[in-house]
């Protein structure tokens, strides 16, 4: 008998975090974090694709898709949460809304 395992309920999210094609308002992907009844609401930037700007790949820019500012340099002056990878941005509760 071949031992399974259970699917990793985690790894659409990392899939889509990881993916910015994927995303349905590239270049932006909303995301949420709900801790003890709290909603925190963030976006993700695909600085890459859309203006070769790096170092932003797992930055969570804390504002929602309603409230970004009308300007690149005011979106970078959000603030924001910086992660390394989407695993690390997963780990830290955050998932795509």
């Amino acid at each position: 008998m071949i031992a399974t395992h259970p699917p990793d309920p985690l790894v659409r999210h990392r899939l889509i975090l990881s993916t910015p094609a994927t995303w349905p308002v590239w270049p932006f992907l909303p995301v949420v974090r709900r801790t003890g009844g709290e909603e925190d609401l963030g976006v993700l930037f695909d600085a890459f694709g859309l203006c070769r700007l790096t170092g932003h790949s797992a930055t969570v820019f804390l504002t929602n898709l309603f409230t970004l500012p009308p300007s690149l340099p005011a979106l970078l002056a959000l603030p924001k949460e910086v992660f390394d990878t989407a695993d690390e941005l997963v780990a830290a509760g955050w998932r795509v809304d």
